[in-house]
């Protein structure tokens, strides 16, 4: 990171230099000689301070637009819902309730259940472009043999 970037996110995310000593966990005196330049700024202390800028959460297109509020400690949807981490552990139980009630009552109980998981947005330095899957049904192997075989015996 250049020294000119390091500046403009450190006085972006905090408002004055004891605040900052105390996250970094360093004397003032060490980030005043960061942002003056006379010494390099410590990798990890960049690293740290992208991770609190961009709110914690990682670098991934799945996570564009959410933050964690420091303050209310909560997760910030891109649309400003906050949800706070006993909510999102309950969401689980919720879930089962809900099944469970649904079978009880046999109404129309059909499980969503997904084959497909999200993909990672990068494999091996390249985007992926589709949705690949792992495994083959047994129908349709039987289904491309047979018409394989089909063609092959139209061949003279």
């Amino acid at each position: 990171m250049l020294h000119e970037s390091f500046v403009k996110l450190f006085w972006q995310n905090f408002t004055a230099i004891p605040e900052a000593a105390a996250w970094f966990h360093v004397r003032p005196v060490t980030i005043k000689r960061w942002l003056s330049g006379e010494v390099d700024v410590n990798p990890m202390a960049e690293k740290l301070l992208i991770i609190r800028a961009r709110g914690y959460l990682p670098d991934d297109t799945r996570w564009t637009g959410f933050h964690i509020d420091e303050q209310y400690c909560v997760i910030v949807t891109p649309d400003g819902r906050r949800f706070s981490p006993r909510e999102l552990m309950s969401w689980s139980l919720r879930f089962d309730e809900y099944h469970a009630l649904k079978r009880m009552y046999e109404l129309d109980y059909i499980p969503a259940r997904s084959n497909v998981v999200t993909p990672l947005p990068f494999r091996g330095g390249r985007r992926i472009k589709d949705i690949q899957s792992d495994t083959v049904t047994k129908e349709k192997k039987k289904a491309y043999r047979k018409a394989r075989a089909k063609r092959a015996s139209r061949l003279p």
